[in-house]
């Protein structure tokens, strides 16, 4: 009885503000980029706040498809903008043209350039500058500027995706090329996007980032340089909360007005919480490509061994957990093939939960019994894991509970060990310092070809300033060989033989534990309109000049 009189104060306070006009907006996200560079390391925690500051050339959209952002028209064999013609290996290749649309400016006001594609095509085609993905700066062999907005790709090989340019996007080259002239070994850690984050001249979306928090938040403000459609808010503001339950907290305190679904709250959490609050907020659940699964360090003599990597998926009852902890909402994955893609295989091998069967396959491996309960080989070794993941992110560490608890009851160790997401993906994975095994998430494209994460020249390493996506270091000829074919295969028919055949290999070697497919639990509040997820790995923040105020 006694809080009544609060709440009615509360909401006698309250109204006059929201009567006011909205000019900002508060997001919570529950990573900090590890940089703020767009062609070093993928976080998504850097892929959703960019989107708000920067236009790449392409991008696929809420429904899925490749459409142009800072182009003009986008490439097609048709239109005549992509030519098939014989590349320097003799081999079958493709020139591709894209034209920058007008009035693109930089947000000190400098016009984006085709020397911007330039620079970046330049740093990303040298080892030593650590570029991702590397096999498009290997295959782009020659770039062409025909005129101030104009370039002209060549590349060694026609694949079915051609036209799409992924995470190729112009550089500021009047503010970083000096930097990454002087030493490209070094430039990752000179580059002004990380030492100068608030030089406008470094942005060229709706937003512009003007202070950042490091660790804590970034401040984004309108760029009076964009030239496309004005943005609805003066200001964003995001803002990191690692730890979801102090996230959940903020948004009922109004600290945030919304989380981002692609970068949040876990959906049991988010489900939870609607049925508390109501029609407080607007709540979305999105499935999508994401892959939450454990990255393993096939350096690892123990999970080096497939039949222990096959021990380990048959002890863990993916859909009780799934059922449990997610309300059955989030489908267990088989490969890392989402069945929302059109490549996907409805046939691929299953690994049901059977205890029984991890264990013979642990016994076969050489792992027995130990008095405690815990395994050891001939030499005495304790079958042991370093369990890795996200800190601060409830629904993952609940996770890694009950997978300790279903790995012990099989005799397998697993040692939790987590850090900040910052440190996880900046540090630990990129450089491979893992042991064990490290849970995470995947985001693809549609009909993605999955080469950086599970080809063996994509292993990070010194000599490559550790680019590359296969922590786990992976490796297989017969995939290899696949991810190197599956491109440039044009039939589309021919085209989903091969996927099954990848999806095959995946299901049974095992080069990852496939855990569920996650839905994105998006919060907002009432007032806000036009957030339209994707799905997929190009956030909605890219889109951020059609969110409006209701």
């Amino acid at each position: 009885m006694a809080l009544w009189p609060r709440l009615i104060l509360a909401c006698l306070i309250a109204g006059p503000a929201l009567a006011q006009p909205r000019d900002t907006l508060t997001i919570g996200i529950t990573q900090f980029p590890s940089t703020f560079h767009p062609n070093i390391e993928s976080m998504a925690a850097k892929s959703y706040v960019l989107g708000f500051a920067r236009r790449p050339l392409t991008a696929w959209d809420a429904d899925w498809r490749l459409v142009c952002l800072t182009c003009e028209t986008l490439p097609t064999l048709e239109n005549g903008l992509a030519v098939r013609e014989t590349a320097p290996n003799g081999r079958p290749g493709v020139r591709v043209t894209y034209r920058l649309r007008e009035g693109l400016r930089w947000g000190d006001g400098v016009p984006v350039s085709a020397e911007d594609l330039r620079f970046a095509w330049e740093a990303g085609r040298n080892d030593a500058t650590g570029f991702g993905p590397a096999e498009f700066y290997r295959s782009a062999y020659e770039l062409i500027v025909v005129d101030a907005r104009t370039v002209t790709l060549r590349f060694d090989k026609l694949t079915f995706d051609f036209a799409s340019m992924g995470d190729f996007q112009p550089l500021p080259a009047h503010i970083d090329r000096a930097r990454w002239e002087a030493a490209p070994a070094t430039y990752r850690t000179r580059t002004a996007y990380d030492t100068e984050t608030a030089n406008p001249g470094l942005w060229n979306g709706p937003y512009r980032v003007t202070a950042v928090q490091p660790g804590a938040g970034v401040t984004l403000e309108r760029n009076a340089q964009w030239s496309g459609p004005a943005p609805a808010f003066r200001r964003i503001q995001i803002r990191t909360i690692e730890s979801t339950a102090a996230m959940e907290a903020q948004l009922l305190a109004g600290q945030i007005d919304m989380i981002a679904g692609e970068l949040g709250l876990p959906l049991d959490q988010v489900a939870a919480l609607e049925r508390r609050v109501g029609a407080r907020f607007r709540f979305e659940y999105r499935p999508g490509l994401t892959y939450e699964h454990l990255d393993l360090n096939h350096d690892n003599p123990a999970l080096a061994d497939r039949r222990v990597r096959q021990a380990l998926i048959l002890a863990l009852d993916r859909a009780q957990i799934v059922a449990r902890l997610f309300e059955g909402r989030q489908p267990v994955a088989h490969t890392s093939v989402n069945p929302l893609d059109p490549m996907s295989d409805p046939d691929v091998r299953q690994w049901p939960h059977d205890p029984a069967r991890a264990g013979a396959l642990l016994d076969e491996a050489g792992w027995r019994r130990g008095p405690d309960g815990i395994r050891r080989n001939a030499g005495g070794e304790r079958l042991s894991i370093d369990l890795m993941t996200t800190a601060g992110n409830r629904s993952r560490e609940q996770v890694q509970q009950v997978v300790q608890a279903q790995w012990r009851a099989a005799g397998i160790e697993a040692r939790i060990r987590n850090e900040p997401p910052r440190v996880l993906f900046a540090e630990t994975l990129s450089r491979r310092r893992f042991q064990g095994g490290v849970l995470f998430a995947w985001v693809s494209a549609p009909e993605g070809v999955p080469r950086t994460t599970l080809h063996s020249d994509e292993i990070p390493r010194a000599e490559r300033n550790w680019s590359g996506q296969n922590f786990g270091a992976y490796r297989n000829p017969e995939l290899d060989a696949l991810l190197e074919a599956l491109p440039e295969e044009l039939d589309r028919d021919e085209r989903a033989q091969m996927f099954r055949r990848l999806q095959a290999i995946y299901a049974e070697d095992l080069p990852a534990l496939p855990l569920w497919f996650r839905s994105d639990a998006h919060v907002w509040p009432t007032w806000l309109e036009g957030v339209r997820p994707t799905g997929h790995l190009n956030y909605s923040s890219l889109w951020v000049e059609g969110w409006r105020v209701r």
